[in-house]
């Protein structure tokens, strides 16, 4: 599977689980195993927003683009994603944020 990433400034969380041709997102599953070699599916057919565009099978491999939500403090690794390719049954892992800065309570916690 490939999973192209859309970047948008949103605070929303993304959690995604690939189990074969299924993608659970935010515990939502999205079976994609009957699209056939050549097939695509139109967007439209795709009861949810994370998705963008048409889901491809080629050359046996889905590829589908994602909407990555981008939080305040997006990394670089964010804005300017690369896709991800050969993506493992498991957790997807997507580009982390930069640390948060440490609050003045958390500081006096530290002391």
């Amino acid at each position: 599977m490939i999973i192209k990433l859309l970047p948008v400034r949103m605070d929303d969380t993304l959690d995604v689980v690939k189990v074969g041709d299924t993608l659970t997102i935010n515990g939502e599953d999205f079976d994609f195993s009957p699209i056939g070699e050549g097939d695509t599916l139109p967007t439209l057919a795709i009861s949810s927003g994370w998705f963008v565009g048409e889901v491809n099978r080629i050359n046996g491999e889905l590829e589908l683009t994602l909407i990555l939500p981008n939080p305040w403090n997006y990394s670089q690794e964010q804005a300017f994603p690369i896709p991800l390719i050969d993506v493992q049954d498991g957790p997807v892992v997507f580009p982390a944020p930069l640390p948060e800065p440490l609050t003045d309570t958390a500081l006096e916690n530290i002391e």
